[in-house]
This record gives C-alpha cells, sequence and structure tokens, in this order.
C-alpha cells in the first residue's frame, strides 16, 4: 500500500498536458516553501506581540545571516537536483547514483564544516552586521541556538531536492507541514506560557527543523529505492565529479551572492536604529511571502527543464518557456496589487498600532518594492532556465547584476539625507529590471546558436 502511496506522488514530467503537470508539480513545492515561512513568521509575529521592539529587532537582525548560510546549502541542494534530474530524463541510472552520492558526500562537509565554523564566531558576525549595543547579548543568544541547526537544514533539503529530481514534490511537503505546526506550537509554549526570550523562539525553531530534516531523510532511506545508494554501486567516470562540482557550486555561488548582497543591505539598515530594523523586518517577511510562489515555482520550472532537456523533449520545454512566463506574470501583477492596497494591514497583523514609526516605514518599503513583483518573477524563471539547460553560471551573472545593482544604489542614494532609507527600498526593483534585460538579451543570442531548438 505504502509502495503504490510513494508512486502516486511522484509525476512524470516528460508526457502529459505541460500546463497541468508543471502546476500539478509546483504548487506543492509552494505550499512546502509557504510553510517554510512560517517558521521564521512564527517569530516574528510572536516575538513582535510579546516581547517588544528590542527582541523583534535583535530576531531580524539575525534572518539575512541565517538567510545566507542556508543559502549555500540550499543552493548545493538545488544544483544537483537538477544534475540528478538531468540524468533521470537521459535514463542513466548509474550517473544517477554518482551524482546522488557525490552530492551527500560534498553538502553534508559544507553544512557540518558551516556550523562548525559560524557557531566559533558568533561575535565577530554579529559586530559585522553593525548590531546595536542594546541588543548585542539577546541576538547572540538567538544565533547561537539557530545556527546549531544548519545539518537539519542539510537533510532536509538533500532530501527534498532529490525527491523532487525524481518526481516527487509531496513527500517534502508533508514534513515540512508537520514541522511547521509543532514550531507554532512550541513559540506559544516556549515564548508566552513558559517566558524564555527570543531564546524560547530560538529553541522553537531548532526543533522543527529536526523533525522535518531527520524525518525526511528517514523516509527517504526508507521508501525510495533510488536513494538508497551502496558504496559498491557508486563508479565515478571521468568528469563527473566535476560535473557535480560545477553544477552544486555554481548554483550555491548565486544563492549565497543573492543572499550576501541582502546581508549587506542588512548592515545598511541596522545602521539607521532600530526602529527601521523592526520595520525592515516585517516587511521583508511580507515581502518574502508575497513572491516566494514565483521564486518557488521558477525552482519547479528549473527542474521541468532539466528532467526534459535529459530526455531531449525540446518541444515541451519551448511550449513551457511560454506558460510558465504567461502564469508567473499574472501572478505577480495580483500580488502586487494586494501588497500595494493593503500594506498597512499587512504591517498591523506583526506591529502593534501605537507603533505607528515602524509601520509607516514599513508601508513605504512595500508600496515602493512590492509594486515591481513581476521583475523578481521574471528573474526567477530565468534563474530557474539557465539551471535548467546546465548553464548555471549564467545565474549567477544574473544574480550579480541585480545584487550589484542594488547594493550600489542603496549606498549611494541612502547617504543623501533627502532620499534616506527610500534609497534602499527603490534599489530593489531597478536591480530585477536589468537583470531580467540581460537574462532575456542572452536567452535571444543562444535562440540563434547551437540550442535554437529550445528556445
Amino acid at each position: 500500500m505504502l509502495k503504490k502511496l510513494v508512486i502516486i506522488m511522484k509525476t512524470d514530467l516528460t508526457s502529459g498536458n505541460i500546463t497541468k503537470v508543471l502546476l500539478g508539480f509546483a504548487l506543492p513545492m509552494i505550499a512546502g516553501n509557504l510553510l517554510q515561512q512560517i517558521y521564521n513568521i512564527a517569530d516574528t509575529l510572536i516575538v513582535g506581540r510579546y516581547l517588544g521592539e528590542n527582541a523583534l529587532a535583535a530576531v531580524g537582525s539575525t534572518y539575512t545571516l541565517t538567510t545566507f548560510l542556508y543559502s549555500i546549502i540550499i543552493g548545493l541542494c538545488m544544483g544537483s537536483g537538477a544534475l540528478v534530474s538531468y540524468y533521470c530524463g537521459g535514463n542513466v541510472p548509474q550517473k544517477q547514483k554518482n551524482a546522488i552520492a557525490a552530492a551527500f558526500i560534498l553538502i553534508g562537509t559544507v553544512s557540518l564544516a558551516a556550523e562548525i565554523i559560524t557557531l566559533c564566531s558568533v561575535n565577530g558576525i554579529i559586530g559585522l552586521l553593525k548590531t546595536p549595543s542594546e541588543i548585542l547579548d539577546m541576538t547572540a543568544d538567538y544565533v547561537r541556538i539557530i545556527l546549531s541547526g544548519i545539518i537539519f537544514i542539510f537533510l532536509y533539503n538533500y532530501y527534498a531536492y532529490m525527491l523532487r529530481a525524481f518526481g516527487n514534490s509531496v513527500t517534502p511537503l508533508i514534513f515540512l507541514g508537520t514541522a511547521s505546526v509543532i514550531n507554532i506550537v512550541l513559540d506559544i509554549i516556549f515564548v508566552v506560557y513558559l517566558n524564555l526570550g527570543v531564546k524560547g523562539a530560538a529553541y522553537a525553531t531548532l526543533i522543527a527543523q529536526a523533525v522535518s530534516g531527520i524525518g525526511l531523510a528517514l523516509y527517504s532511506l526508507i521508501r525510495e529505492q533510488n536513494l538508497r545508494v551502496g558504496l559498491s554501486e557508486i563508479h565515478f567516470e571521468k568528469g563527473e565529479i566535476s560535473e557535480t562540482l560545477r553544477m552544486s557550486f555554481s548554483a550555491s555561488v548565486q544563492q549565497s551572492v543573492m543572499n550576501f548582497g541582502i546581508l549587506m543591505i542588512q548592515g545598511l539598515v541596522n545602521s539607521f536604529g532600530t526602529t527601521v530594523m523592526a520595520a525592515f523586518t516585517v516587511a521583508v517577511k511580507i515581502d518574502t511571502l508575497a513572491y516566494m510562489p514565483a521564486q518557488e515555482f521558477g525552482n519547479a520550472f528549473s527542474l521541468f527543464v532539466s528532467r526534459n532537456y535529459g530526455a531531449k523533449e525540446y518541444g515541451r520545454i519551448r511550449e513551457c518557456i511560454k506558460k510558465s512566463f504567461f502564469i508567473s506574470a499574472v501572478f505577480c501583477i495580483a500580488v502586487s496589487a494586494a501588497v500595494v492596497i493593503f500594506s498597512e494591514s499587512l504591517m498591523k497583523i506583526f506591529v502593534k498600532a501605537e507603533e505607528t514609526a515602524i509601520i509607516h516605514t514599513g508601508v513605504q518599503y512595500l508600496m515602493t518594492e512590492g509594486a515591481f513583483y513581476v521583475g523578481i518573477g521574471i528573474l526567477f524563471l530565468l534563474y530557474g532556465f539557465y539551471r535548467g539547460i546546465n548553464r548555471p553560471e549564467m545565474s549567477l551573472i544574473l544574480t550579480v547584476i541585480s545584487l550589484g545593482t542594488r547594493v550600489a544604489l542603496a549606498y549611494l542614494l541612502s547617504g543623501y539625507e533627502a532620499v534616506d532609507v527610500f534609497g534602499i527600498w527603490v534599489s530593489i526593483p531597478i536591480g530585477w529590471f536589468l537583470a531580467d534585460t540581460a537574462g532575456l538579451v542572452y536567452m535571444k543570442i543562444l535562440n540563434k546558436s547551437e540550442i535554437n531548438k529550445i528556445v
């Protein structure tokens, strides 16, 4: 019975109606990422309501740090998942096994090293973020606990992307959903009833991460035969390890560059004081939640492209590109309208009504950046496309264009008194659209060269 259920949860990406198959595969991934955001939103909501501005700023100042660290691991998993998906489409089981084994060793080693190094460097990292002195101790407590869960982040994301490479996007959702419920319940218990402060919020997240990571790993090893690769089954051929490294590290560098840029922005935001920090903390949570479905749709699109690229189903890729850009654009325009219209109401969900300065600053951010989600929606699809056709380096270039513009403009414009923090907010969509232009132009160039059969 369970074996039949596993088969039912898998999607064949190389046949059937493209829109139906893509959405059926993408929706569980979108729902899963929504639940993942609940980890952070639960902390923000409960901390903001029960512990006050300083605690909210402490939790918020670590968000970009942890996101940056997690992005390294998630990028590695994303790149290796695309490679495994490509081998699945090409029906080359030995290369598939080799890629699975190489990715586990590579990403596991990086994750363990990252956890040890960061836990030994907490004070220095917090100092680099220009954290205000009044919240230094609080921030350090939260960071130490959260960073203890890096290994769980690895386990969840590695097995999630491997399962998705085989067409199963449902099982990761189930485990993440369970962990999200645990996180919310423990947040309430630890913060509201046991008065553990920001430590309580951190412990709640750590336990939830352990449940999702260990749980999904055990399920995958027991129920997914393709992921049980013994040492005797591994036979690396020339160039295979370097290909795994290229795909994994390119995607990882792309993700980490993207979040390193955001980390630099966090340092700039922190220099404006706790009110702006608190507003940024809440607004970024709303912002991330708003465009996250477009991001995860881009990841699903990438796996669809890589699977069909391996199977040489170029016509499906060509049709999928057209439909995906349309779907993403419609969604992003609708979400932009909702965020702009309800920006104040959304801020008040997380912040008390009397905190008018925080609300005003957060609304300014959402109305400036939130009006242009179509820009990042297109960018996510371009990332996915280039990763799917084994050109992850182009995704990295687009990220550098987007984030480089954003960081440079943010520091330049916010230095003018008349512009102030508005300069940080307006730099974001400018970076998106410059990267979109570069990505679409390069796609046209490819159309005239060796892969014209695809685009």
